[in-house]
């Protein structure tokens, strides 16, 4: 069972900046992706960004260039640093975990925390 738990979000105007971070419980962190994905109204559940130990990290074409993801195995802690933000980036991020290679599809994630929500006002 993994636990995770986001923070790090709120109001940011457009061209701004945001640190995500999201920590999960349990000794088997470096076993799982992490993944965030992010939502908005009436939208579907769109992938962000994922990452884990020894492998590539990799990201949505929207977000590539702008946005970093990052971890640290001693904190169980992923962090998504957001840059030049955008009206359109908001959304509830949600932070995720999964044992599938490369995952990119919410159906492949088992765990996931409540979500944080980020808005970037124009």
């Amino acid at each position: 069972q993994v636990q995770l738990v986001e923070s790090g979000g709120g109001l940011v105007q457009a061209g701004g900046s945001l640190r995500l971070s999201c920590v999960a419980s349990g000794r088997t962190f470096g076993a799982y992706f992490m993944a965030w994905f992010r939502q908005a109204p009436g939208e579907e559940r769109e992938f962000v960004a994922a990452r884990r130990s020894g492998f590539d990290t990799y990201y949505a074409d929207s977000v590539k260039d702008r946005f970093t993801m990052s971890g640290d195995n001693a904190k169980n802690t992923v962090y998504l640093q957001m840059n030049s933000l955008k009206p359109e980036d908001t959304a509830v991020y949600y932070c995720a975990a999964s044992r599938i290679l490369y995952a990119r599809r919410s159906s492949e994630y088992d765990y996931w925390g409540q979500g944080t929500q980020v808005t970037v006002s124009s």
